[in-house]
């Protein structure tokens, strides 16, 4: 038996190594009895998103939870992280497992745990199905047939509900006024009829790409970054769109893309996104952001006279703030948002269809409204790198973080910061951070400074650190 951990966000591995129906059922056992031990006894709700053999894993935790006495709710189709997140507060479920890598290569698959309130299980729920699971090696199982039979498993819809909730949350009324073009890449994942339709419903103009199921994502990662963007840049020129929109493969994250065919750095979307809600539609409330992004949100939340609360990395620490209504928006760099009534998890739909709304609203390209965002509060520049890691690098790394630097590219270190990883807040208002990735054998290395000559110095600098 594998030792199944979770890490930022969900177990993940490689089909058929460690993902494999053997140990979904161990950690689907693990969740039935967490769930029993602690009194839920309300359904279970289950999704999946588009990767080879979906629909199976599916059906291998539906038997489980179902063979342990459980209700299950299952979608009836691949459908998106947050959907199932809404779903789950919708339903008044007592939790959810939904089958997905995310962004992760097609030859991996994962399994998140969410709770009842549709947030990701926080570390105290994980590190107690780790525990129990540790020690199952064998499960209850029901076939998905005779459970139906039962009436304990059925097919639902809930695309419908998560749809309807987002017109609350939504202007489309100025995206209708505004004649808005979008080109949306769906990326093969399970935001079809979501994005798209939402647009296409709200009286935008929508081009589509690669909105068919492709178990290997058309040979790339499922990851809305600029190296996977670039058919989606050409075709907003092209097409002479206003703005371009991508999702990730369980649709949690987001791209965009401005109307040159620029790829919009994550972080300044957050930003943009936030003070759009401040100032255009005069909320008022906290923000909040993870160590490693962009301080231009607490420049932000300084103007306009709000606190900016920060966490570990990982949404579930953001979403919990969302959760208890401790912030109006949260946000971290790897291009995820959610905002006050909203879920307590990321969903690259909303953040896309946010974009949209700034663009109806503004009536100009992104590039023009970050400008005038740095004329108000500075510019913040941020930049991330990804370190491959053996396993004698990861033990070399754990030794650098012990002893963090005096200076780093001739800048003094103000303030040392271990909330996650290591946080060098240098003079000159620039960071850097190291932290080891919680879903991948990477270092993560994170810098922002107030130009782009300065970050360009600093990852250099940060580089040079890690690998000595």
């Amino acid at each position: 038996m594998i030792p199944i951990r979770f890490g930022t966000s969900g177990w993940r591995a490689r089909v058929a190594e460690d993902f494999t129906f053997a140990n979904v059922r161990r950690l689907t056992q693990a969740i039935a009895r967490w769930l029993r031990d602690n009194g839920f006894a309300g359904p279970v709700l289950v999704g999946h998103d588009t990767r080879f053999l979906a629909e199976e894993f599916a059906a291998a935790v539906a038997s489980v939870l179902t063979g342990n006495g459980f209700r299950v709710l299952c979608s009836d189709r691949d459908c998106p992280t947050p959907t199932l997140s809404h779903a789950i507060r919708d339903k008044k479920a007592s939790g959810g497992i939904m089958l997905t890598a995310s962004h992760n290569p097609a030859e991996w698959n994962g399994l998140k745990f969410c709770a009842g309130n549709g947030a990701p299980a926080l570390p105290e729920v994980t590190g107690a199905i780790e525990a129990i699971v540790a020690k199952v090696d064998t499960w209850q199982e029901l076939p998905v047939g005779e459970a139906e039979r039962q009436g304990l498993f059925e097919f639902t819809d809930f695309r419908r509900a998560y749809l309807d909730h987002l017109v609350t949350l939504l202007d489309r009324e100025v995206v209708k006024r505004s004649g808005l073009r979008v080109v949306v890449d769906l990326m093969h994942g399970p935001a079809r009829d979501y994005l798209d339709a939402f647009l296409s419903e709200s009286g935008a103009t929508v081009r589509v790409l690669h909105d068919n199921r492709d178990v290997t994502f058309g040979g790339h990662h499922p990851e809305p970054a600029a190296e996977q963007l670039q058919e989606l840049c050409r075709a907003v020129v092209e097409w002479k769109a206003d703005v371009g929109l991508a999702t990730d493969g369980d649709a949690d994250r987001f791209g965009v893309v401005d109307r040159d065919g620029s790829v919009v750095n994550p972080n300044h979307v957050l930003g943009l996104v936030a003070r759009h809600l401040l100032k255009r539609r005069g909320w008022r409330g906290p923000l909040a952001r993870s160590v490693a992004t962009t301080h231009l949100l607490d420049a932000l939340a300084q103007a306009h006279g709000v606190p900016c609360h920060e966490t570990p990395v990982g949404f579930k620490y953001l979403g919990d703030l969302i959760d208890r209504g401790e912030a109006i928006f949260a946000g971290e760099e790897s291009a995820g948002l959610s905002v006050r009534g909203h879920l307590p998890e990321k969903d690259g739909i909303l953040a896309g269809l946010l974009a949209a709304e700034i663009v109806a609203t503004e009536g100009r390209s992104l590039k023009a409204i970050l400008a005038e965002t740095f004329q108000e509060v500075g510019g913040f520049y941020p930049l991330r790198i990804n370190l491959p890691l053996t396993p004698e690098g990861s033990r070399s790394l754990s030794a650098r973080l012990a002893t963090p630097p005096a200076e780093l590219g001739g800048r003094r270190v103000l303030r040392v910061q271990t909330l996650d990883g290591l946080k060098l807040h240098l003079e000159g208002g620039g960071w850097a951070l190291v932290r080891p990735s919680g879903t991948e054998p990477v270092a993560r290395l994170y810098v922002e400074a107030r130009s782009e000559n300065e970050r360009d110095q600093l990852a250099d600098a940060i580089r040079a650190f890690v690998t000595g």
